[in-house]
């Protein structure tokens, strides 16, 4: 998959010091794969949630932070849409960030 919106997870990177590492490592399998459904996806990260047809949140350091990202399934594409605590996750609308 071809990831998108890298300034953000960089940005990211430093906002969440603690989940460096796990950050890291998520990046470097998601763009190692290649998913042509929500199935396969979800087949490959069965702890990831689909929340809708082109959106998923992954768990990232035991829960404590998550990932949204938008994904075109077609042109094989990650967006990433936020990262942050579980917390401000909590906060957000998953489907307008």
């Amino acid at each position: 998959m071809r990831i998108i919106n890298l300034e953000y997870l960089f940005e990211s990177l430093k906002r969440h010091a603690s989940a460096r590492q796990q950050l890291e490592a998520w990046y470097d399998r998601v763009r190692n794969e290649d998913w042509d459904t929500p199935a396969k996806l979800k087949k490959l990260h069965g702890r990831a949630s689909i929340v809708g047809k082109n959106r998923a949140v992954f768990r990232i350091k035991g829960n404590r932070y998550r990932a949204v990202v938008e994904i075109d399934y077609n042109r094989k594409l990650v967006d990433i849409r936020f990262i942050g605590s579980h917390s401000d996750y909590d906060r957000i609308d998953v489907q307008e960030v």
